[in-house]
């Protein structure tokens, strides 16, 4: 009797823990969030609004549908930041088949409470430095600041020991200070991403020093994901009874009928993704700096200023949270003077010349990022540079035409100038009238008022006339 009492007692009480434990929202609304190419600064403000909006309306379930090449080191942190200390279980699901989570996608994988991929995907290659792989050329694919993107090429490294000999001879090489630091401190930061969920630290730990990548069924059997769904409502279902970890606490998850929600990026997202694409923030820049320039020049228009006013703020809030290589910025800034001076102080070329390569090199220096989503296109450069080269060949080419040309103003054009006299000579000595201007003048002749005379020479603000001989 006594072991049956502490059998239905133990029952109850367990039966309690694990009503208390578990977690069910009022809500069965599961949110599935796109995240789709390069992880920048509107992936992160249109992630994070999601995920407070999703908790004031006590949504059981985020889904994140990642499909990326990788991303800005930053953003991808601001995003995981907003994983760890949500309310709400967030899935990340590598989805539909074909997609990718490389890079930063592997860190927001791993810091998921939920990891999930779809068949024929893959994930991996999270080194966070332009460095390479030992006995083969530096990967251009890596750079401090930004997490690289996929295109790094690598392969598991614990199938058996050839694997593990290769995967050695693949292992990123740090050969600055600054890069060891960078991979030191994604190796640890991913591990613990990692150990949160109960993942494989180690394979973690691969994907940033030696750029390791898998695909869904290795990373199922070595325990980096949670299970294989190819679609969301298998997500769903599989995600249904399981144990997660919760703001520091083990619970079980439980969702019954859920209501499926497809997000859909509010005008906010698309408008800080185009204004944050680098090729759009470069020519809102130029595009501010000469309209104000074109303003300053010619008061009064308008038009110019307040578009050139609005187009410098753009580009200025867009670059703020990019990652701008400042030196690029300066240099750019030195080209656009070397412009403006040739303009109005001609050098024939030298300063106009100085400022298309300050242009040029501030051009490709801007970005301070590796990844292709993150750079100024190269076709853009060369295309404004052109142009600016271009004008300053026609303006050379006006300065010296108009060199060429006899003087139209001043003193000189005087001599030969036909004058009337306005005040009779007296001594050799009166005024005339040359070209609507009075001057006085000197002569050898007595000469009256009313008679022709031509100018033979000018001494400062006088002029020698003589006798104008009607014959000639």
């Amino acid at each position: 009797m006594f072991w049956g009492g502490m059998m239905k007692i133990s029952s109850v009480f367990l039966l309690l823990t694990f009503l208390l434990l578990s977690f069910a929202a009022n809500s069965k609304q599961v949110w599935v969030i796109p995240v789709q190419g390069a992880i920048g600064p509107a992936s992160s403000d249109y992630i994070s609004r999601e995920i407070s909006l999703a908790s004031e309306q006590n949504v059981a379930l985020i889904v994140l549908k990642m499909d990326t090449p990788g991303g800005l080191d930053s953003s991808m942190r601001d995003i995981i930041r907003e994983i760890t200390t949500s309310s709400i279980p967030i899935a990340t699901w590598v989805g539909p088949s074909g997609a990718r989570a490389a890079s930063a996608g592997t860190y927001i994988l791993l810091a998921s409470h939920i990891a999930a991929m779809a068949n024929a995907t893959n994930l991996g290659a999270a080194t966070p430095v332009a460095i390479g792989m030992q006995g083969s050329q530096p990967s251009p694919e890596d750079v401090p600041q930004a997490v690289d993107n996929a295109n790094s090429a690598s392969d598991s490294s614990d199938v058996d020991t050839d694997t593990d000999i290769a995967a050695e001879n693949k292992k990123v090489s740090a050969n600055t200070t600054l890069e060891k630091k960078a991979i030191n401190d994604a190796t640890a930061y991913i591990k613990g991403l990692a150990k949160l969920h109960g993942r494989n630290e180690e394979w973690a730990a691969k994907a940033v020093t030696e750029a390791a990548s898998l695909d869904a069924q290795e990373a199922l059997t070595k325990n980096v994901i949670d299970f294989i769904a190819d679609d969301i409502d298998q997500l769903v279902s599989l995600s249904n009874g399981r144990e997660i970890k919760l703001a520091g606490t083990n619970l079980l998850f439980i969702l019954e009928e859920p209501d499926i929600v497809e997000r859909i990026p509010d005008w906010r997202f698309q408008f800080l993704a185009t204004i944050t694409n680098p090729n759009i923030a470069y020519i809102l820049m130029l595009v501010g700096i000469y309209g104000l320039l074109l303003e300053f020049y010619n008061p009064g228009i308008g038009l110019p200023g307040v578009l050139g006013g609005i187009c410098l703020l753009l580009a200025m809030y867009a670059l703020q949270m990019l990652p701008v290589n400042y030196v690029g910025l300066a240099l750019i800034l030195l080209g656009i003077g070397l412009f403006i001076i040739e303009a109005f102080n001609p050098s024939f070329g030298i300063l106009g010349l100085g400022g298309i390569v300050s242009f040029v090199l501030g051009s490709v220096f801007l970005m301070d990022s590796d990844l292709p989503a993150y750079q100024i296109a190269k076709p853009l450069i060369y295309l404004l540079s052109l142009f600016l080269a271009f004008f300053t060949f026609i303006m050379v080419f006006m300065l010296l035409k108009i060199r060429k040309k006899q003087v139209t103003t001043g003193v000189n054009c005087l001599l030969g100038k036909l004058a009337t006299v306005t005040e009779n000579f007296e001594s050799g000595k009166g005024w005339v009238e040359v070209e609507g201007e009075s001057w006085q003048a000197t002569s050898k002749h007595a000469l009256t008022i009313g008679q022709k005379v031509v100018v033979e020479q000018v001494q400062g603000l006088s002029l020698t006339v003589t006798e104008y001989d009607k014959t000639e």
